[in-house]
């Protein structure tokens, strides 16, 4: 019998703690300004738990949508700080994950779980600061026939992620920041939030903030105005 579409790989080099602590300290909207703003996932991904910031190494999987089988897999085979995504094809009809896994994983030490699909026990997970990112919710339990795969390249809500990309989460989304970028993305993202931070305080002070790059924007695109 073919296996096909069943396969397990080693993970890849986790992120070290010091990107990690670094991203930890940074919103996903400036990480993602630095990265053209093309490395996020789309809209429909959105977290459930009770708050606060989600940092940690991507471990992958990719299932047949609706079958948890190499989710619980994941779970056993994840290390304390990664985090599991899990492409199930954004289908809604069956929940890939609950309470009981989400509080399996977030006793391993799991630093959080993001489903392409559905997830319920939504009123104890929404308790809970075990991050969790879905798509949406459903009462309705998944299979465990497979197949699947581990430690694969998949798309998170349209994010393409690799085993290993460093995964960062707050209230406003999801990234994946490849590890060989990571030098540079901290850096530019540092510097942009201190810009966005002065910005800020001028407002703030009542200071005039310089808004001439807006008209200049216009006419450069040929709009008249007044």
């Amino acid at each position: 019998m073919s296996t096909t579409g069943f396969r397990i790989l080693l993970s890849p080099p986790r992120a070290s703690q010091s990107h990690l602590a670094a991203f930890a300290s940074l919103p996903t909207s400036n990480i993602s300004d630095n990265m053209l703003r093309h490395h996020g996932a789309g809209a429909r991904l959105r977290p459930f738990h009770r708050g606060g910031i989600l940092v940690g190494t991507a471990f992958t999987v990719k299932t047949r949508p609706g079958d948890n089988l190499l989710t619980h897999k994941a779970i056993d085979m994840a290390a304390p700080g990664d985090v599991i995504l899990v492409d199930a094809g954004g289908a809604l009809d069956h929940a890939i994950i609950g309470e009981i896994m989400s509080s399996h994983a977030k006793k391993r030490g799991i630093a959080g779980m993001i489903i392409d699909g559905a997830i319920r026990d939504v009123d104890a997970i929404s308790a809970s600061d075990f991050p969790i990112y879905a798509c949406g919710v459903t009462h309705r339990g998944p299979y465990k026939d497979g197949p699947g795969e581990i430690n694969v390249t998949v798309s998170i809500a349209g994010m393409v992620v690799n085993p290993g990309d460093i995964i960062v989460g707050d209230a406003d989304g999801v990234v994946a920041i490849p590890q060989a970028e990571a030098d540079k993305i901290i850096a530019l993202t540092i510097a942009q939030k201190k810009k966005e931070e002065s910005v800020l305080a001028a407002i703030a002070s009542g200071t005039p903030v310089d808004r001439s790059w807006v008209d200049k924007m216009l006419r450069e695109k040929g709009c008249s105005f007044p």
